[in-house]
């Protein structure tokens, strides 16, 4: 996850040094560059990084989690639907905010664009974007769908689909930028490369979602088919940056302090995928027979062997899972955006685990998923205030190639007033 505040920067800094140089060399500050220095709106819009759609992700899936317990426990049903419809409206605000200052960003610096593709950390957090936005979309069925009727669904059709555009350039764009533009190595990868490639199977999730919502049987065969085919992308793709990034914890131990937090992000892939193959598998036993797709028995497979896929990825979301604590109970590490990422890969494993719990049924994993919800409940908390207080001390608003930048062309005006001395 991103590290932009104060021990983030060094991070960033440390990032920076290893992965690339993306920023240009011996090259005068451009005018357009706001010195570290200087203070007000125009330097807060100029360092906001894409990182900030992760608060999306977390309070999202925070509000899906108060959903999806108010239907396992009715009796407190009311409540907890009425706490996550405040998380959604809070979403929905956080959302619309992030964006428009995003696009502020590009509007006012449009060099910053570039230079946020051709970082290697900044750009990879473009995929937080529509995850952040699956969130608003997954919560908008449960709760406006029900509500307003009418051709209400397919607007959340609609976004459905706005939301499979951009997490398939993401997952396809990124990692050939990564290909060809980017200078990494193997020595200082993080967990950060899935966050491109999970866009595809959080989508894939959500079109279950929005595929049971469908009332046309086709509408949602379409949207089942697509569905599995983002989840084709995304799964076996995420499997094969886990391995590499397998191979870089043994061979180089664990990331540094101000990064071990990306050590749960893992979960996302697996817990995300094991929840979206499930959903896919309920929805697909019921359309497919009406709509005569394959074999009448063809949606009763997917189904079971969705839910023995979701097993399997669970299992192995476990093993990530023990890697993921054991790692930061090992040291300290400081306050940083990155805490983001303990919520929402450890929230989209809830929703594995609950969903497991719901087919079985099994008190068990009722039991472990409503610890987890719980956990995941706190841990916003607690990342939520540490983000505000940052913000208050202004220590969150820090762009890595930016300053980078600054401190090449301030060490080449040095070097020149040396010379003309």
């Amino acid at each position: 996850m991103p590290a932009l505040c104060t021990s983030a920067q060094r991070h960033q800094s440390h990032m920076q040094s290893n992965d690339s140089t993306p920023c240009p060399s011996n090259q005068p500050l451009p005018k357009w560059l706001i010195s570290s220095d200087h203070r007000g709106w125009r330097r807060l819009v100029q360092n906001f990084t894409p990182s900030w759609f992760a608060v999306t992700m977390g309070t999202g899936i925070v509000s899906i989690l108060l959903q999806t317990l108010s239907d396992l426990y009715p009796r407190h049903g009311s409540s907890l639907r009425t706490l996550g419809i405040v998380f959604f409206v809070v979403n929905v605000l956080l959302f619309g905010v992030i964006l428009l200052v995003s696009i502020l960003r590009y509007a006012l610096y449009p060099a910053t664009w570039r230079l946020m593709l051709r970082h290697p950390v900044q750009s990879l957090f473009l995929g937080t974007l529509p995850m952040g936005f699956a969130t608003l979309m997954n919560m908008f069925v449960a709760i406006c769908v029900p509500a307003w009727g009418g051709r209400t669904v397919y607007v959340a059709w609609g976004m459905w689909w706005v939301d499979v555009v951009v997490s398939v350039a993401c997952c396809l764009g990124l990692p050939f930028q990564m290909m060809t533009k980017h200078q990494t190595r193997h020595e200082t990868m993080t967990a950060a490369w899935l966050l491109p490639i999970v866009s595809c199977i959080v989508a894939a999730a959500s079109g279950g979602v929005v595929a049971a919502a469908l009332p046309d049987p086709d509408h949602a065969v379409m949207t089942v088919i697509t569905s599995y085919v983002l989840w084709g992308m995304g799964v076996p793709l995420a499997m094969v940056v886990l391995t590499m990034y397998f191979h870089r914890l043994a061979i180089h131990k664990l990331p540094p302090s101000e990064v071990i937090v990306s050590v749960f992000l893992p979960l996302g892939p697996m817990g995300q995928g094991g929840y979206g193959i499930m959903q896919l598998g309920k929805v697909a036993a019921k359309v497919f027979p009406q709509t005569k797709t394959l074999h009448p028995m063809a949606g009763e497979m997917l189904y079971v062997l969705g839910w023995l896929m979701a097993m399997v990825l669970w299992g192995f979301g476990l093993v990530w899972l023990f890697f993921a604590v054991a790692s930061i109970a090992r040291s300290r590490f400081p306050f940083n955006m990155g805490w983001w990422g303990f919520t929402f890969p450890i929230g989209v494993f809830t929703m594995a685990t609950i969903s497991i719990a719901e087919q079985l049924p099994s008190a068990f994993f009722r039991m472990l998923g409503t610890v987890l919800a719980i956990s995941v409940i706190l841990l916003w908390l607690v990342v939520a205030v540490g983000t505000m207080k940052n913000m208050v001390y202004g220590n969150l608003f820090e762009a890595p190639c930016l300053r980078e930048m600054e401190k090449r062309a301030n060490a080449v005006a040095v070097s020149k007033e040396r010379q003309d001395a």
